[in-house]
């Protein structure tokens, strides 16, 4: 069922909430991101034309009320997106369980005419938000209510656990990934410093997503979440596993463990009992470390207010296309679109995964928790086991940079070597991109080799530019002379069009007739074939913590507008995700045209801003957006313009894009790249292998392994050459286009949003099929 089978006109979004009121809430334990769902939720409304309120203190301050809601303008969910936790507050609330304090609840909204509650909170939150609203029509007086039968309810899970089924990512998880990986980062040091094990535990309740997204991001030894007790003799397994790691020369070993581990008799495994059971056993110096709530502090990461807003945005718009017949929907994200989910269909499912887990059915629990989980579990099993097969394959894999360097890089490196390694084959180095391969600098790489290498920025192989066209003779002489059998390229548009010369030139070399595969790695995003690159989320990370501190020092000097020049390239990416997780007024791209008209409005918007309570603006501008209104000339412009209202500075923020410890995603995200691309390979070669010789010649053995909407995804580069701006070196469609007029909605443009591609209600239980 569609959301809006029955619009027939098309509808002004800008009049779509006149007369109707939203009421919006954050209840449960607090996440990073809940305040860009705030401030989302409310500036979309008023947008729509409705009346939004503030519910302080959850539940608690519906029942209460009075004080409690209050009405919220534009300017007072300003500077809200940095901060962490919930400004609204959030309490648990006993009186709203019983149906004595429902009534007082309902009966409050119904005095301030409000009949859209959009809540921000766990499983929990929002199953009472569901009976609530089932309960609304007997709780009040039919008089009061003449207007207002029913209740609708639209749920956003705020919650760093990432249990909620249905949703891939809950707001505040990548958030508490990025404190984990800070703590993990400073612990490695110290521990490296004295030869320790190093015991973590980490959040989660009874859901061992952050444990199991930690112990991939960092290299774990062993990690234990409730989805999947050990086998039984763990203990013995583990004190091999860790005497085996100090043997091959590893001064460190990290165990992850999720605070609701259990064995095989449902008996907890804490910190405690494995440090006595290294210590006792092996004799390691052993620290073990609760992180706690530090997991649920700091400022929200940049995904987790890009999550936050288009949650927000998706909500109000849910909140008002729903009818009495439509169930009460979160909205969430699936790869990166977004999607709306009947509630209870959602609640069932993680119900479903507790009574797995008790009745001792992990397998089953572990689908149930959903793809990302179990790509995830599958990818640690893969990596975990360090023992190398007797057999050898015979096969030599080679592994380039090409491009510029960008975090994440070494992670993809890692996860191919050891994957290689474990399929038996011989991985080679090759240092310095295209150039290295035609100039020899080749070496082996063994298991240690990449140890450490998944937190590490930049490239430690080593990355050029160059292109291998001028070279293709020596590269071709050296592919026979190490006898290189296919080839893994990780790099930027250097290492897509690097590979499309390689096939290129396949009719002429027979040495280049070998398997290859592009795994996309640039902080500009602008690969073809995948919907994001390794090393985008870390540079939008680094700018927006930038813009942070910017602005911060703007809203101290008052009426200052910055500009900022991001990297790119031609592709808006960066200022674009940077411009909505920063909550900048404008961010100009090369793929948005922008003219005198658009400068003017600018301005003028920025002028009449200056009249609020809000007295700073942000702009940014894409390196490469346009030849003759470059930086310098928008700065100008602006402070031409501005005189005697503002002041203007500008900020280009350069290399330092490039650089930094990559973030849990780009760990993440490289680490199953690789391993994926060198799985794919060893399928690939198996099929290009006749007379005893490999030969690959055909379009879909060359390929770009990328993300899709909601899989990754091998397209054969040929195919992908239509669909290339070569000059701009860019995608000719990008997906993040749909997403600027949020950004323009959220700076308070009377902008037209095109809601006639509303996400229509999926069901998670239908989807889950094959369970």
């Amino acid at each position: 069922m569609s959301n809006h089978d029955y619009r027939s006109a098309p509808v002004d979004p800008t009049k779509m909430g006149v007369g109707k009121g939203i009421a919006v809430l954050t209840s449960g334990g607090d996440a990073q991101g809940m305040n860009a769902a705030v401030r989302a939720t409310v500036r979309v409304g008023i947008y729509t034309g409705a009346k939004v309120y503030f519910v302080h203190e959850g539940y608690q301050g519906l029942v209460d009320g009075g004080d409690n809601i209050r009405q919220a303008t534009w300017e007072s969910v300003s500077m809200m997106l940095q901060l962490g936790g919930t400004v609204i507050g959030s309490a648990r609330c006993q009186d709203f369980r019983s149906k004595e304090g429902r009534a007082k609840a309902a009966c409050n909204l119904v005095k301030l005419g409000i009949t859209n509650l959009c809540v921000i909170g766990g499983d929990g939150s929002l199953t009472g938000a569901n009976e609530f609203r089932n309960e609304w029509s007997d709780n009040h007086y039919q008089s009061e209510a003449k207007c207002s039968s029913h209740l609708n309810i639209v749920g956003m899970v705020g919650s760093i656990d990432n249990d909620f089924c249905g949703t891939d990512m809950t707001i505040g998880t990548d958030s508490a990934l990025h404190r984990i990986m800070e703590v993990v980062d400073a612990i490695t040091t110290t521990a490296q410093s004295h030869q320790r094990a190093f015991i973590l535990e980490v959040m989660g309740r009874h859901c061992g997503y952050l444990a199991l997204v930690t112990a991939l991001a960092c290299g774990a030894d062993w990690v234990f979440i409730p989805e999947m007790p050990p086998d039984e003799g763990w203990e013995d397994h583990l004190c091999r596993r860790l005497t085996y790691q100090r043997s091959i020369g590893n001064r460190l070993n990290v165990i992850i463990v999720a605070e609701g581990a259990l064995d095989r008799h449902g008996k907890p495994i804490t910190c405690d009992i494995i440090k006595n059971l290294v210590t006792k056993k092996l004799g390691f110096d052993t620290r073990a470390t609760i992180l706690g709530h530090v997991q649920r502090g700091g400022t929200p990461s940049a995904f987790d207010r890009i999550l936050g807003s288009r949650m927000g945005v998706e909500a109000v718009m849910a909140l008002l296309e729903a009818t009495p017949d439509t169930p009460a929907c979160v909205v969430s994200l699936s790869g990166n679109m977004a999607v709306r989910l009947p509630l209870m269909e959602c609640v069932q499912v993680t119900k479903e995964v507790t009574k797995a887990m008790a009745e001792g059915r992990f397998e089953e629990a572990v689908k149930l928790r959903g793809k990302s989980f179990e790509n995830n579990w599958n990818t640690y099993k893969l990596l975990a086991h360090v023992t190398a097969p007797d057999m050898k394959s015979n096969i030599n894999i080679a592994i380039m940079n090409v491009g510029a360097p960008c975090a994440g890089m070494n992670a993809a490196v890692r996860s191919a070597v050891r994957i290689g390694i474990l399929q038996g084959h011989s991985m080679l180095a090759v240092h310095d991109g295209f150039d290295g391969l035609a100039h020899g600098t080749i070496e082996p790489m063994t298991w240690g080799y990449v140890g450490g290498w998944t937190g590490k920025g930049g490239s430690n192989l080593g990355t050029k530019r160059s292109l291998p066209a001028s070279m293709i003779e020596e590269i071709s002489l050296n592919i026979a002379k190490y006898n290189i059998h296919a080839l893994v390229i990780i790099g930027g548009f250097e290492a897509f069009v690097g590979g499309l010369e390689l096939v290129t030139a396949r009719e002429k070399y027979e040495e280049l007739c070998i398997p290859l595969v592009v795994i996309p790695a640039t902080v500009s995003n602008n690969i073809p074939g995948s919907d994001f690159s390794i090393g985008a989320d870390t540079a939008l990370n680094t700018i927006t913590t930038t813009c942070d501190r910017i602005k911060q020092s703007a809203a101290g000097t008052k009426r200052r507008v910055f500009i900022i020049e991001t990297m790119g390239g031609y592709c808006g990416y960066l200022a674009t995700m940077a411009g909505l997780a920063a909550g900048a007024d404008a961010a100009y791209i090369y793929e948005e045209r922008v003219g005198i008209h658009d400068l003017e409005t600018n301005v003028e918007h920025l002028l009449e801003k200056m009249k609020t309570t809000v007295k700073r603006g942000l702009i940014l501008r894409n390196e490469k957006c346009n030849a003759n209104y470059t930086t310098d000339f928008i700065f100008n412009l602006y402070s031409e313009e501005g005189k005697g209202v503002f002041d203007c500075r500008k900020n280009v923020l350069g290399h330092m894009q490039q650089g930094g410890t990559p973030t849990p995603f780009d760990r993440n995200f490289g680490t199953k790249m690789g391993a994926k691309a060198v799985l794919w390979l060893t399928e690939k070669l198996k099929e290009c292998y006749r007379h005893g010789r490999i030969f690959a010649n055909t379009p879909d053995s060359a390929c770009v392994l990328g993300m899709k909407k909601r899989a990754m995804i091998f397209q054969p580069l040929s195919d992908l050459k239509e669909d290339t701006d070569s000059e701009h070196r860019i995608p000719k469609t990008q997906w993040w286009l749909k997403l600027r007029p949020i950004l323009k909605i959220l700076a308070k443009y009377k902008i037209s949003l095109d809601t006639s591609e509303t996400a229509t209600m999926e069901h998670v239980i239908k989807k889950r099929g094959t369970v």
